[in-house]
C-alpha cells in the first residue's frame, strides 16, 4: 500500500504592484472633543473610570478613540489620582 507523502498548501503570491489587503475600521469619535472639554481635571475620577481595564490598565486611544491631546491629558490625570489615592494602580 503507497502512501502519497504530506504537500503543504501553496500560498498565494503576490503580485508585483498589487495592493496588500488591509483592515479598514471606523475611528471612533473623541468624547472630550464632543463635549468641548478643554482640560481633564483628575478630581472627576468618575469621568475616566470606564477609560480604565478591570485591572487599572489606561485603555489606549485607538479603542477609545480619544484623540491625542485629550489622550495625554486623561493619562496625567489617572496618574495623578492614582498617586492621590483616588483610583487604584492595580486590581485585586
Amino acid at each position: 500500500m503507497y502512501i502519497k507523502p504530506f504537500k503543504k498548501p501553496e500560498k498565494k503570491k503576490r503580485i508585483k504592484g498589487e495592493p496588500l489587503k488591509k483592515k479598514i475600521f471606523k475611528k471612533r469619535p473623541c468624547r472630550f472633543c464632543m463635549d468641548k472639554v478643554v482640560s481633564i481635571d483628575y478630581l472627576d475620577y468618575q469621568k475616566f473610570q470606564r477609560l480604565l481595564t478591570e485591572r487599572g490598565k489606561i485603555v489606549p486611544s485607538r479603542i477609545s478613540g480619544n484623540c491625542a491631546g485629550h489622550q495625554r491629558q486623561l493619562a496625567k490625570a489617572i496618574k495623578k489620582a492614582r498617586v492621590m489615592a483616588l483610583l487604584p494602580f492595580v486590581a485585586d
